[in-house]
């Protein structure tokens, strides 16, 4: 016989619930590895699971890429924006580059300060930020500041410190030798 069921033993009571929701949170995915801007992806997906409101600016990948997390996120109303032209190595006019920077980071300031989004993710901020096209401080404290429904996910190797300062959670994505590098090539289909 348990405890809880002999006579005179009441089970413990559950904490009450909090009497105040918590804050939203601010989330880093940064380091050498892949996967940072997989796993923001993933956090999309909870929240529209959750009838959220998600933004997603892209600060590096162009309209010319066509991709699957696109696709289906504005498939299920997620707002999204390209707001980059590619590898810096390929463009062209850097100059150019680092405008298209710029007007991203001024709709994601935006997306973040109205607090109409309980999502917004940046994905691969952290390279303008890092080359001086956007200002670091500006970008802290627009987060810092948020309204307080309004959850982050900032992508991005060689995360800033004060971004990582500011963050709830950062996770460091580890390079590993992937099968590919290994020789292993994937066969196409799976076999039974």
């Amino acid at each position: 016989m348990s405890e809880t069921s002999k006579p005179g033993v009441t089970p413990p009571k559950p904490p009450a619930p909090p009497k105040v929701r918590s804050r939203s949170l601010v989330l880093v995915n940064t380091g050498e590895g892949k996967g940072k801007s997989t796993a923001a992806f993933g956090i999309v997906m909870r929240a529209l699971a959750r009838d959220w409101r998600v933004c997603v600016i892209q600060f590096i990948k162009s309209d010319k890429w066509k991709v699957g997390e696109e696709k289906i996120g504005r498939q299920l109303g997620v707002e999204w924006l390209k707001g980059g032209d590619g590898f810096t190595w390929e463009s062209p006019d850097l100059d150019k580059s680092e405008g298209r920077a710029a007007a991203a980071w001024q709709l994601a300031a935006a997306a973040i300060a109205g607090g109409d989004y309980q999502l917004v993710v940046l994905d691969e901020i952290t390279y303008p930020m890092n080359w001086g096209w956007i200002d670091i401080d500006d970008v802290v404290t627009t987060i810092r500041d948020r309204p307080a429904k309004v959850n982050v996910v900032a992508t991005g190797r060689d995360a800033p410190e004060a971004l990582i300062d500011v963050a709830d959670t950062v996770t460091e994505m580890r390079k590993v030798k992937h099968a590919y590098d290994r020789g292993i090539v994937a066969k196409k289909g799976i076999d039974y």
